[in-house]
Order: C-alpha cells, then structure tokens, then sequence
C-alpha cells in the first residue's frame, strides 16, 4: 500500500513543505518547497511574520497540488513556547513574538513576583527558560490580552489555519510552563497568575489526533482533495524523537540543530527537587510518553559567528567551518555554552572571546579555532548533561542517537562520542518531518504502534555510527571546564 502525507516543518531559520511517502514500510521524504524564517527587528523587539509564512505553505500547497496525487493528510510542527493570540473571528494579532525578544525579563520578574519557582515546577516539572510561555504571557501588554479570544502554539496555529479546528496537541502544550503533565490539563494556579481566562486556550489532545479536513478555500485553490489535518506531534522536537531509530530501552537522544535538546523517554515525568534544581525538563511525546531532557544550546553560537563573518566579506559555508575547526588545535579554550550571554543575537565572536578573556584563556584567532572552542566545549556539556540524566533517572545509557540537521556535523558527532564515551548513531537528518509524518500515518491507522514506525524509519535512512576514541584528552578537557563552571560567580 503507497500513502502520502505533507508535513509542514517550521523551523527558526527555514520552513519546509515536505511530501512523505509510505510504502512497503519504507518511508521517503522529497521537499516540495523550502522557505526562510527569521527574526523581524522593530525598535528593540523581535517578532516573527507569520502572514508570509502561511504565504508560503499556501504556495506550498499549491505545488502538492500540482503532483495530481492522492494525499491523505497533513499536519504543522514547529519550534515552542512562541504562540499567537487570535481574535474572535480566529484572526491572529499581532505581532507575533520571537523567543528572544528582550521583554522576556520583565515577565520573568512579574510572574516570579506572584509565585515561587519552587511551585511553578512542581506545577509543570519544565525548567525554567527566560522565555517560556508563562514569561513571554506574562510580558504581555493588556490591551492586547484583553483583545484576545485564545492562545495558540504556532504549529497548532497553522493547523488552526489549515482546517479551522483550534486545539492544542500535547508535546507543543507541553513546552508552555503552563501544562500540568501529570493531570494531563492547563495549570488552574498559573493561568490565575497570569490572569487568564481557561477558555483563552483550547482543548489539549493527544499526538495523532485528526482535527477535520483542509479548508474548502484551500483544498480548491490547490486542487487537493480529500486532505485530512492532523495535529501529529505540533512541536519539533516532539516529532523528532518519535522519529528516532532506536530499539530498547537503554538510549538516550539529541536532537541536535540550532538547539540541543538531550534527553531519555520515559512513561512518567519526573518532577523532583534534584530535577528542578539540574534544570531538567518534562515535555510529552506520542503516547503521552515522556521526554526528561535538558534544553542546550546547540549550533547557535556557530551559526551567529557564521553570520557575522560573513556581514565583513568572510561568507564560509558550514562545511568549510567544521574543516577549519577540525585542523585547528584541541583545547587551547573552553567555554560554557550555556551562559546567558550566547542567547541573545549580536556579534558573537566578541561575546566567545570576552568569555575565554575572562576565564584567562587563549582567545580563538582564527574561524577554524573559535569554531573548534565551540564544538569541544558543546560536546563536554553534553558529558555533563548526560551525568545529570544518570543521576535523575539511575539509568546509565549505552548509546546516543543523534537526529535532525546538526547530525550531519561529522566533526561535532565524534566529539560527543569522545565525551561521553558511548557509540553515537548519527541520523535521519529529517527527523522532524520523518516523526510529523509517521505520527500522522499513525494518527490513521497506517501504521500499528511507536515501535513500528521506527522501525521504518531503521528500514529508510542511512545511520551512521560514530565509536568512541581515546578518554584521555577528553577526561583532562572534562575537569578544565568542570573547573571553569564553577569558578564563574
């Protein structure tokens, strides 16, 4: 039997239209139309334009139309905790907000004003990010939440869009800060903090939940009929891990891109005061599985570095700066990634160099050694981060799975598998689209269970093993930044 599914996979730099096509229990991906995403600056705030974005599904739309082929269904994902606020005939207000727009913090001290971070976790079991939901709803102007009628996810948003059905699918809610996951509902405490009506946000229903069919408008302006919209798994990294080839229990994950979530599933979430107090996270998968991780930032700094070099005539590709990083010498600094400082967009090269100064360190001279400082000092706190999963869960697991766009950085792979000493296994690149997909042909009875469709997914990609070199260097490299995290005030 040949099934075929659009997945629209939104992502902070790009967005694609993907066709899936499920046959033989083999799953294929061809990309039908790509676009850009980005940052709009206005004055000091950041948001997003979602109008071209739905411009661009709808050209995307039109391109599946022009295949004259059955599709069965299609569904959104898309990076979490920015959301839209609709009005009451369901159009969006906006703007929309990016996840670094600088009023986080003025909503982090309201919110924390009225309730303790102790009770937010135990509330949510989801680690504290400047910028979840509850702080961005919390920055919010009130004229503009009282001219709103709901809350959406974007992913859910543009499924909202596609078949005028708003719920929200629970691996996106579950990114908010605002889900109670063990209760399986919006927190009645938090949305009393913030000052919001329950009816502000929509049902939450399970991964694989079909919502009703495309738009008339829609479906006639691309000639597609018959077209299901599923709410599969709204938020990316949900869809990533559903997509993870693994087997067994004894793995974990990282979905590595722009971000690095690392983590384990679980069938339970883990709200402890050592999970709160690591900074660990509880998000939901299909299932109502769990997703323990650790919330990293990943290829950010490289890519902010790329992009400032190339603004004075240096435009590398990211092949030629992973070559440079891997020729130039191992060790000479190291950084913690995870300083506040690489947050927020602006020169980052000054920002790697001030923070090797301050911890009387080499500054990297070279795009090959900043980038090399980056990769080795991305791939010890993926050590450290994995340490804290043991600790957390008594689980030591046996090997890595390393899935999305960063699982092409071959340099970065072995790193990690030098740091934390377990085989990698590097693949699918398309994760995310490959678990949008295989969530919806779930969703429709196409596929039987979880274990099934990755088994497909070990049927249809490519992986690549990455084994583990010698300790050494990497155990000394290990407690030079042990040293340096906790020498930092």
């Amino acid at each position: 039997m040949l099934t075929r599914y659009l997945a629209c996979d939104l992502g902070a730099e790009s967005g694609r239209l993907i066709l899936g096509t499920l046959e033989d229990d083999r799953l294929s991906l061809t990309e039908l139309h790509r676009f850009t995403n980005g940052a709009l600056r206005h004055g000091e705030s950041l948001h997003w334009d979602l109008d071209r974005l739905l411009g661009e599904l709808r050209t995307g739309l039109r391109k599946a139309g022009d295949l004259r082929v059955p599709i069965a269904s299609i569904s959104a994902d898309s990076w979490g905790v920015d959301y839209v606020l609709r009005d009451d005939q369901g159009n969006m207000l906006p703007p929309v907000h990016h996840y670094r727009d600088p009023r986080n913090q003025g909503g982090v001290d309201k919110v924390r004003a009225r309730i303790s971070w102790e009770e937010i976790f135990a509330e949510t079991g989801l680690q504290f990010l400047p910028f979840n939901t509850l702080f961005q709803l919390g920055a919010e102007r009130p004229e503009r939440l009282q001219a709103a009628r709901q809350v959406l996810g974007i992913g859910d948003a543009f499924n909202a869009w596609l078949c005028g059905v708003a719920k929200w699918e629970e691996s996106l809610a579950s990114t908010t800060q605002l889900y109670d996951p063990r209760a399986r509902r919006w927190s009645p405490r938090l949305l009393e903090v913030l000052g919001l009506k329950p009816a502000m946000f929509p049902e939450v229903v399970p991964s694989g939940t079909a919502l009703g069919a495309l738009r008339p408008d829609l479906a006639e302006s691309a000639r597609l009929d018959n077209v299901s919209v599923v709410a599969s798994c709204s938020h990316d990294t949900g869809a990533a891990v559903a997509a993870v080839p693994a087997e067994g229990d004894n793995w974990a994950y990282l979905s590595s891109g722009t971000w690095s979530l690392m983590g384990v599933e679980l069938p339970e979430p883990v709200i402890t005061d050592d999970c709160r107090e690591l900074n660990f996270t509880n998000e939901i998968g299909y299932g109502h599985s769990v997703r323990l991780l650790k919330n990293i930032i990943g290829l950010w700094i490289v890519q902010e570095c790329r992009r400032e070099w190339a603004q004075v005539g240096n435009d590398y590709d990211y092949q030629t700066l992973t070559n440079l990083a891997a020729e130039a010498a191992p060790f000479v600094s190291l950084i913690n990634p995870a300083d506040a400082r690489f947050l927020s967009p602006g020169n980052m090269p000054a920002k790697v160099e001030a923070a090797c100064r301050e911890t009387g360190q080499p500054t990297p001279e070279t795009p090959g050694a900043m980038v090399r400082c980056v990769l080795e000092s991305l791939a010890l706190l993926y050590r450290r981060t994995m340490e804290h999963l043991r600790q957390l869960t008594g689980r030591k697991p046996e090997r890595l799975h390393i899935v999305g766009g960063g699982s092409q950085n071959a340099l970065l792979n072995q790193f990690a598998a030098n740091a934390l000493q377990v085989p990698v296994l590097a693949g699918p690149v398309e994760a995310t689209a490959a678990g949008n997909v295989l969530v919806q042909a779930l969703a429709l009875g196409h596929l039987e269970s979880l274990t099934h469709a990755r088994q497909v997914v070990r049927r249809s990609f490519e992986l690549v093993t990455i084994e583990p070199e010698a300790p050494g260097p990497w155990d000394e490299a290990h407690d030079r930044f042990e040293e340096l995290l906790h020498s930092r005030p």
